[in-house]
């Protein structure tokens, strides 16, 4: 604003009319509009559609990210249920001699064919993608989605019996 904004108007001066008062209000601001963009060299314009693509931009590395920690943790989780398979395959062996000691020569023989099994099934796991995992896991879903809830209902009951007797013996 100047000095000539603030002077009282004279008889010479031209008032407003009704006509320029009625005017029409500039339009809003489109999507072409230039705003300043921090993250650019100071006085490049930018448009709202760049800063948008930005946040699309944004928000799909942070999915990106999340989607690799993810996978990352599932690697890990079938790391360990291998793991586990295979300490699971060698306990049933040790105890497939104290079976055969206990009951007889041809009983051993059972209990080791469970062995094998246990063994076999974690040497597929080890060999299988996580991908082929999930994809295989959301078929089983889809054919029987009561089978897989029921599934995660007796899961999530063994873990938490698990952790409650962990607890448990913790405290005592």
């Amino acid at each position: 604003m100047t000095e000539d904004d603030f002077k009282p108007m004279t008889d010479g001066d031209i008032a407003p009319t009704p006509a320029d008062a009625t005017a029409e209000p500039e339009p809003p601001l489109k999507d072409a509009a230039p705003v300043e963009d921090k993250g650019q060299e100071p006085g490049a314009p930018t448009t709202v559609a760049n800063a948008r693509q930005q946040v699309k931009d944004g928000a799909g590395q942070v999915s990106q990210q999340a989607g690799d920690k993810a996978m990352m943790f599932a690697q890990q989780g079938k790391d360990r249920a291998v793991g586990a398979l295979e300490q699971l395959s060698k306990l049933i062996e040790d105890a497939a001699g104290q079976v055969d000691e206990k009951l007889g020569g041809g009983n051993g023989h059972y209990v080791r064919t469970a062995a094998e099994s246990v063994q076999g099934f974690a040497d597929q796991l080890r060999d299988r993608k996580v991908d082929d995992l999930i994809g295989d896991a959301r078929a089983v879903i889809r054919k029987s989605p009561g089978a897989a809830i029921g599934a995660a209902a007796a899961v999530g009951f063994v873990v938490a019996r698990l952790v409650s007797a962990g607890l448990d013996q913790r405290d005592a």
